[in-house]
């Protein structure tokens, strides 16, 4: 069942209501178990401080149609929210564009930012639920690092994640969905994702899914 993202506390503020110790998400005990290990190893490191980590997760959805039909940036705010469990931002045209009949001030686009253990649920099930549900997946391209450790990743359909229901979707939109890392290098950046189980396509091998096309098959 969905969640409603104004009643899912994080799970450490719920644990500590109820004075029990709070479990670390899955992903996120991978990471301290065996993926900090793999990267020490691989990079030599001599702090564990150099170690790269996740920083932040960007979620984002344009809405330009929103110019001439507001539900869609309601439908778009819905389905960021129960996607990530946290209440996304409307993002506003910070200039006025003529031939785009677009004026300064007017809603262009949802976005919402996680961190800590949000973010770690969001990226476990992004990696494991939701893009092995894409039609003819073949991995996820790895060129979309910026120089800097940081990854982008291009979705066609909200509809690939488990959560959004068919019968409440008015329209398929895609999103981007960005991971920021402290890595310094793209390489580094490259083998913390793998190692979280990110699954980058082969070297060579064209995908059809990933970033180009995310399409699931409908119920009957």
């Amino acid at each position: 069942m969905a969640r409603n993202p104004q009643q899912a506390p994080d799970t450490e503020q719920a644990a500590a209501r109820n004075g029990q110790p709070a479990e670390k998400p899955r992903l996120r005990q991978r990471y301290e178990r065996d993926v900090v290990p793999a990267l020490v190893r691989d990079f030599n490191y001599q702090n564990p401080m150099q170690v790269p980590r996740l920083a932040k997760v960007s979620v984002n959805i344009g809405v330009g149609e929103a110019i001439a039909n507001a539900k869609a940036l309601d439908a778009a705010v819905r389905d960021v929210g129960i996607i990530t469990g946290q209440k996304p931002i409307v993002k506003k045209a910070r200039k006025s564009i003529a031939q785009f009949k677009l004026r300064e001030g007017q809603n262009v686009g949802v976005t919402v930012t996680l961190r800590g253990e949000r973010m770690w649920e969001f990226l476990d099930r992004l990696m494991n639920a939701a893009l092995p549900r894409t039609r003819d997946f073949r991995g996820v391209p790895g060129r979309s690092f910026d120089g800097r450790g940081n990854f982008t990743l291009g979705l066609r359909e909200q509809l690939i994640f488990p959560e959004i229901s068919y019968d409440q979707v008015d329209k398929a939109r895609g999103l981007e969905v960005s991971i920021v890392t402290t890595a310094r290098t793209d390489q580094e950046g490259r083998r913390l994702l793998e190692l979280l189980g990110m699954p980058f396509q082969r070297e060579g091998e064209a995908s059809p899914a990933a970033a180009p096309r995310t399409t699931t098959r409908r119920r009957r």
